[in-house]
């Protein structure tokens, strides 16, 4: 662990009773400094908070907005529960990979767009719906989706990923 890194690490586990509650805060950090949660950052979690590897990684993999990888500036995460499902995300869900021309998980080689289907987005009374960065987007068509394309490659995004 860098010494910086062990430092915000103290920092964080000082605000909390005990040092598994700063484990999201710590990995968030982490993120933020490296743009996304590194094999580094998973151990130095698991040494700060005194838990194992394999439980961070098992909590950080939960956590829709923590990456395991490197992700683009416009990160398109599409519901992929049951409500959504019911009300057409399966069509969005197609229309959207065809249109990025990623599959769930990938990233564009120009590092602008990643892609990914995500549980829950907790919308599921406006469904289907999808998260542009920090961004809700509720009952949302493939027409629509194609609009906020056009928007999200001509701007620059207002939130970048990871968020700061």
């Amino acid at each position: 662990m860098t010494p910086e890194r062990e430092r915000r690490g103290a920092q964080l586990v000082a605000k909390y009773p005990n040092a598994q509650s700063a484990l999201i805060p710590f990995l968030q950090a982490c993120q933020e400094e490296d743009g996304y949660v590194s094999g580094d950052a998973i151990r130095d979690a698991a040494e700060l908070t005194g838990i194992t590897p394999a439980e961070v990684e098992s909590i950080a993999s939960f956590y829709s907005l923590l990456f395991k990888e490197p992700v683009g500036k416009h990160v398109i995460q599409v519901c992929r529960t049951l409500s959504c499902m019911l009300r057409g995300a399966d069509e969005l869900r197609d229309h959207a990979r065809m249109r990025l021309g990623l599959a769930n998980g990938e990233t564009s080689a120009d590092g602008r767009f990643t892609y990914e289907e995500v549980e829950c987005l907790a919308a599921c009374d406006r469904a289907p719906c999808l998260q542009h960065n920090l961004e809700f987007h509720y009952d949302v068509t493939p027409e629509d989706f194609d609009r906020q394309l056009e928007r999200w490659r001509a701007e620059e995004p207002a939130v970048t990923m990871p968020a700061e």
